[in-house]
């Protein structure tokens, strides 16, 4: 018996707690208080997206990115110095000599680790010494000086670009 009496009490507790909780939701959701005094977050005004249809039907101009005080000034159209840009295309050509000079004795490497013959004149190169560095070694070094020298290529036409010469006058 009183172990019926035990699950009896535990019902009718958990009954009376259930009954609580609902009447505890229902009334928390119609109570007002400084709560409702704030403005809701959805009466904001919802954006507007914009189409390809709705821009020629605008009435004024559309901004797509920045501010007009923020343009870009235009350069300034004044003559570039002749001689500026005779020594900058001297240099130009002597880079761009060394680079050519490079990539040929890249080929010559290539040929000859690959057992070909050499792609210069004679074959030979007497004017040239017996390296002892493996040839991976070498076309490493050799790479490393082609990519020196076309990012002074890259700066020297930068520098170039920065003073106004336009890339036309350098060829």
């Amino acid at each position: 018996m009183p172990r019926s009496l035990t699950f009896a009490t535990i019902l009718a507790l958990f009954a009376a707690f259930s009954a609580a909780a609902q009447s505890q939701d229902s009334s928390a959701s119609p109570q007002s208080g400084p709560q409702d005094s704030a403005p809701p977050a959805e009466t904001k005004k919802p954006k507007k997206v914009w189409t390809n249809d709705d821009v020629p039907r605008s009435n004024g101009g559309v901004s797509v990115v920045g501010d007009p005080k923020n343009k870009p000034k235009p350069t300034s159209s004044k003559p570039v110095d002749a001689q500026y840009v005779a020594s900058v295309r001297k240099q130009l050509d002597k880079l761009q000599g060394q680079v050519a000079d490079i990539d040929k004795q890249l080929v010559d490497l290539k040929n000859f680790s690959e057992g070909e013959p050499s792609t210069s004149a004679s074959g030979m190169k007497l004017h040239k010494s017996y390296s002892s560095e493996p040839i991976e070694v070498q076309m490493r070094a050799l790479r490393n000086k082609k990519r020196d020298l076309e990012s002074k290529i890259d700066v020297l036409l930068d520098e170039a670009r920065k003073k106004g010469v336009e890339s036309s006058q350098l060829r």
